[in-house]
């Protein structure tokens, strides 16, 4: 079964350092995956609401056509779960954002987590992610470390000499017994932040990975009665 992983941005270096990490994912879930990103003219990374915008339909199309081409399931590759209800929408097969993903993963193995992410600009709109998934309980904070999402591309060696000492102070701040990683670009550091940090660091790219290959293998997919239903055809209708 094939898994379908989305980049919804237009950096091809962070999309080859994703599809290693995905690949790694893919093999110990018993799947196949195939990558796609954005490509040129959509932003190279996503910090904000504009960003998104912009990179949404070139997204969804990648989506529809390897729904059409047989994935079993997709995963939305960027922590904003970037326009996750109309990928839902246009997608038989089932969708997977990494925010969602890594918040009930963190809810299995841990009680006070800690949220990761880029810029700080960025914090409330994971929050209020935080809020729609009904972890609110859970999270004790969401934290900007004020690193662009293209400072983590390619796994320069200063990255973790940067983040080690904030996501320490992060962790003991909130008294956290698990940190989730708030960016798919962070997601190659994630063993070494563990090892670092003495908690359970959770990415929600490998575990989008693993729960879109367990959705796939009981045949779920995604129900077309009501809100997922596939969008009606009318004039100016791209996905019908």
């Amino acid at each position: 079964m094939k898994i379908h992983v989305v980049n919804p941005n237009g950096s091809a270096e962070m999309t080859r350092s994703l599809e290693a990490e995905v690949q790694s994912a893919a093999g110990a879930a018993g799947c196949e995956v195939v990558v796609t990103y954005g490509g040129s003219g959509v932003p190279a990374s996503i910090e904000g609401y504009a960003d998104e915008a912009a990179s949404l339909m070139p997204m969804l199309r990648n989506i529809r056509s390897q729904d059409r081409a047989g994935a079993a399931a997709h995963v939305i590759a960027c922590f904003d779960d970037t326009g996750l209800d109309a990928a839902r929408e246009v997608a038989e097969a089932p969708v997977i954002g990494i925010c969602e993903a890594a918040l009930a993963t963190a809810r299995i193995v841990s009680k006070r987590i800690s949220i990761v992410t880029t810029l700080e600009r960025s914090v409330p709109i994971v929050e209020e992610l935080v809020h729609r998934y009904g972890a609110a309980d859970l999270v004790r904070g969401v934290h900007g470390t004020e690193m662009p999402v293209l400072d983590l591309e390619g796994g320069r060696g200063d990255v973790m000499a940067r983040l080690l000492p904030i996501l320490g102070g992060v962790v003991t701040q909130d008294r956290a017994d698990a940190l989730v990683l708030g960016c798919a670009g962070m997601s190659q550091y994630t063993a070494a932040l563990e090892r670092g940090l003495g908690v359970r660091v959770i990415d929600g790219v490998r575990m989008s990975v693993h729960i879109a290959g367990a959705l796939a293998a009981a045949q779920v997919k995604t129900s077309k009665s009501g809100a997922y239903a596939a969008p009606r055809s009318k004039a100016g209708a791209v996905f019908a």
